[in-house]
C-alpha cells in the first residue's frame, strides 16, 4: 500500500496530504484541540463520547482522533497516506502514550477486505476525506458499512459548484504535476484565496477557522488536494437514505466553495 501511494504521488495523481499535516502539527496547541472537541460535540449533539467506539477514516493529522479520545471514545484511526499515519501516531504518543484504547494503522477505505475486518462502530467520522479517494461512491458504501445499527456517520463532502469545480480539478492536477507548476498555482491562487477568506470572515466576524484548522494549511490542502470529487447536498442525502440512514444534522457551505457536513444515523 505504501508503494502504491508513492507511485501515485510520483505520477502526479495524488497530493501529499501527510506532508501538509506534518507541518500543521508543528503549531498545534490546546486551543485548536479544544475547538476540535467542540466541533464534535456540536455536530454530534453530545456532551462526550464515553462508552462509544469511534472510527476515524482518513485521520490526517490525528487531531480529531485525539479530540474523540479526549471525549472518552475508544478510537481506531487509519489513513492511506503513510505520513498521515505517522502524524496520527506522533499525536497519540504525545497525548496518550501506549494507550490500548487508541489504535492507529495504515489502510484504505476502498479496500473491502480491510474495511470488513474493522468491525462496526458507534461513530464513523470522515471529514473531507471520501472525496479524495478516487472513487467517492465506493468510499461512501464502505464507510456506511462500518456504522453499527443505530450508530452515527459524520462526513463532510466538497460542494459541487458545476464548472467552477471542474476548474479546480484542473488546478489540482497541475499542482501535483511538478514543482514549477505547484509554485505557479500557489502564486496565482493563494493571494486570492486568502484575501477572499479573510474578507468573508471579517464581514461575518469569524476571523478564526473552525475545527481548530490552520488557514494556510487549509489553502494548500485545497490547492493540491487530489484526487478530487464533489457532490450536491441532495445527492449525498439520497445515497445514504437509500443505504438505510436518516439525516440528523446538515451544515452547508451556502453553495460556495467548501464542504457540506452531514450527520446520519443508521436505522436500527
Amino acid at each position: 500500500m505504501t508503494t502504491t501511494h508513492a507511485l501515485e504521488v510520483k505520477s502526479g495523481d495524488r497530493f501529499r496530504f501527510g506532508e501538509n499535516w506534518a507541518r500543521f502539527l508543528r503549531n498545534l496547541d490546546g486551543r485548536r484541540v479544544a475547538e476540535a472537541e467542540e466541533s464534535l460535540r456540536s455536530m454530534l449533539d453530545v456532551r462526550d463520547l464515553r462508552g462509544r467506539r469511534f472510527l476515524d477514516i482518513g485521520s490526517g493529522s490525528g487531531l480529531f482522533s485525539l479530540a474523540a479520545r479526549r471525549l472518552g471514545a475508544e478510537v481506531r484511526s487509519f489513513d492511506y497516506d503513510p505520513q498521515s499515519v505517522a502524524c496520527t501516531e506522533e499525536l497519540r504518543s504525545r497525548e496518550f502514550p501506549a494507550d490500548p484504547q487508541w489504535r492507529v494503522e495504515q489502510g484504505s477505505v476502498l479496500d473491502d477486505t480491510f474495511m470488513d475486518g474493522l468491525g462496526t462502530f458507534d461513530v464513523v467520522y470522515s471529514w473531507g476525506v471520501l472525496h479524495h479517494t478516487g472513487d467517492m461512491r465506493r468510499a461512501f458504501a464502505n464507510a456506511a458499512s462500518r456504522v453499527a445499527p443505530g450508530g452515527t456517520l459524520f462526513i463532510a463532502i466538497y460542494n459541487d459548484q458545476g464548472w467552477i469545480s471542474r476548474y479546480w480539478t484542473i488546478v489540482k492536477r497541475l499542482y501535483n504535476r511538478s514543482v514549477l507548476l505547484r509554485l505557479l498555482m500557489i502564486v496565482i491562487h493563494v493571494p486570492w484565496l486568502l484575501g477572499a477568506r479573510w474578507i468573508a470572515r471579517a464581514i461575518t466576524g469569524r476571523l478564526r477557522l473552525e475545527r481548530g484548522m490552520s488557514l494556510w494549511r487549509d489553502m494548500i490542502d485545497w490547492l493540491g488536494g487530489y484526487p478530487f470529487e464533489v457532490a450536491r447536498p441532495e445527492e449525498v442525502f439520497r445515497v445514504f437514505r437509500d443505504a438505510g440512514f436518516d439525516l440528523e444534522e446538515l451544515k452547508t457551505c451556502g453553495g460556495r466553495m467548501g464542504c457540506n457536513e452531514f450527520v446520519f444515523r443508521r436505522r436500527a
